[in-house]
């Protein structure tokens, strides 16, 4: 099964500091193992740029831009990359209608459309509430692929 990876478990698994860092890590392992392919989309990439080189009083990481540039080719050999497609924005653009989207929670809705185009139906994130109103998805967090069997 394919699985989008969420930028907040991505983060988490590059900061063995962050008290998530390994129930992440675990969850990814549990699912690796599994045979499940773990997938990431450009936006993932964004928003680990975003947040990795923020400063740390800011809510971010407080990475040198090589040090997550270090970071990103890691990530990109673990975790399948797909592509961008002229699809994605036209998916995202009828879910930020339908669903009345606003603020942040636009780039949430840029996964999920992303997600839909290439076929995934589940996502692994901290954030499960985040994603509620997409009842087209499977919603799971790193405690939820711990609890399976």
């Amino acid at each position: 099964m394919q699985i989008l990876v969420d930028s907040n478990i991505l983060l988490r698994l590059v900061n063995a500091a962050d008290p998530q860092f390994q129930l992440a890590w675990d969850a990814a392992r549990k699912l690796h193992l599994r045979q499940d392919q773990l997938c990431v989309v450009p936006q993932n990439i964004y928003e680990f740029w975003s947040v990795g080189t923020r400063p740390a009083n800011m809510n971010g990481l407080g990475l040198t831009a090589v040090t997550v540039q270090t970071e990103i080719g890691k990530l990109r050999s673990f975790f399948h990359r797909l592509e961008e497609t002229p699809a994605v924005f036209v998916e995202w653009e009828k879910l930020v209608v339908l669903h009345s989207i606003v603020g942040k929670n636009v780039h949430d809705t840029r996964l999920v459309a992303a997600m839909m185009v290439h076929g995934i139906t589940h996502l692994l994130t901290f954030n499960k509430q985040d994603f509620q109103r997409y009842t087209n998805i499977t919603v799971l967090t790193p405690a939820d692929v711990m609890a399976m069997p």
